[in-house]
């Protein structure tokens, strides 16, 4: 497999540090990643995190833009600014640092989600509730309704 798929939840010991599910280090040596690239996810609270091709995608956006417009400007911000490199240690543990905390909310235990070519780092209790969220609109667009809107 090389794809990041399921989630999982593991908690952080005394030192800050969390394992990383090991189908997902599976898939980091697969790709050959020697770090991760972590990323504050824009809208939600939650860590994006993939190896430097996760990078290369928003910088390869970026290129697109005009360099004299704020736009790009803004872009080179978010993805280099509000980024971080994570090193995954001898045990597939990486450190939950107040980075990452923050931005989060994460304490005790953190849950990773994959998302297909990277994966997500989430307080528990957020993504428990972003999942039904999801899955609620994902329901509506099925019913062929609108989100807001009751089917008939």
């Amino acid at each position: 497999m090389d794809r990041f798929l399921s989630s999982a939840v593991n908690r952080i010991d005394a030192k800050g540090r969390v394992s990383v599910p090991a189908h997902f280090r599976a898939v980091v040596q697969k790709r050959g990643y020697s770090e991760l690239y972590a990323l504050r996810c824009l809208d939600r609270p939650a860590m994006d995190v993939g190896g430097l091709d996760l990078l290369d995608r928003y910088e390869q956006r970026i290129a697109q833009e005009d360099p004299f417009l704020q736009t790009a400007d803004d872009m080179s911000f978010f993805c280099h600014g509000d980024g971080t490199f994570l090193k995954l240690d001898q045990d597939g543990r990486i450190s939950m640092t107040d980075f990452i905390r923050e931005h989060t909310g994460i304490s005790a235990e953190a849950a990773f989600v994959g998302r297909g070519n990277f994966f997500q780092i989430w307080e528990p209790g957020r993504l428990t509730a972003y999942g039904a969220e999801a899955r609620a609109r994902l329901l509506q667009l099925r019913q062929g309704t609108k989100p807001g809107e009751r089917p008939d």
